[in-house]
């Protein structure tokens, strides 16, 4: 299929990346749009995971403040060179990234942050919940497992689905803008202020 110049705008326009990108992205699926956008976020992928090691010392720290000043939240998203943390791009998703975690009140950003004292009180829940069903001890053990992984999915700030497109995770996100920026990029900190909590 012959590729033109609109394809390539419409997929650059769906992806943000670059004009070569998208052009062999088409070349490669023979201007298959979806599969196409398919291969980019591939790509994306495996540039995340060759750049997770390096360092990012350079960054950005945005706040959002709910409406009427009750709730705030700030995020420290960090990435390698000024330059990258000066872009649009970056500076937007960190300000997404503020109200996210207002919105939503992650306990922690990575799974092993969250504390241990909150997944035993949790699983003791669950435990106690099928037992008083009368589930046999086998169904209570995988029915607190599927359990246990859908409250870390809601409480673990990369493995929630954003608040803004529930259809990419936090991490999914990233991920992306990792692959349009060339650079690692990491969550450092958030906090979240509640008057009265």
């Amino acid at each position: 299929m012959k590729i033109n110049a609109q394809m390539v705008k419409d997929l650059r326009d769906k992806t943000a990346a670059g004009m070569m990108d998208c052009k062999k992205a088409l070349n490669e699926t023979d201007g298959d749009m979806e599969k196409a956008v398919d291969l980019l976020r591939q790509k994306g992928l495996a540039v995340a995971a060759k750049r997770a090691g390096r360092a990012t010392s350079e960054g950005t720290i945005e706040t959002y403040i709910h409406a009427g000043g009750k709730i705030a939240a700030m995020v420290e998203l960090s990435c390698e060179s000024d330059f990258v943390a000066k872009t649009d791009a970056f500076v937007e998703f960190a300000r997404d990234l503020a109200l996210h975690v207002a919105a939503v009140n992650p306990v922690a950003i990575t799974r092993e942050e969250i504390p241990e004292d909150v997944l035993a009180r949790e699983k003791d829940i669950y435990v106690q919940q099928a037992l008083d069903s009368g589930k046999p001890e086998n169904i209570v053990e995988k029915m607190v497992g599927g359990k246990m992984e859908k409250f870390i999915k809601e409480i673990c700030l990369l493995d929630q689905q954003f608040v803004k497109d529930p259809d990419f995770t936090i991490q999914e996100l990233i991920t992306d803008l990792i692959g349009k920026m060339g650079e690692s990029i990491s969550i450092k900190r958030i906090a979240r202020f509640q008057v009265g909590a």
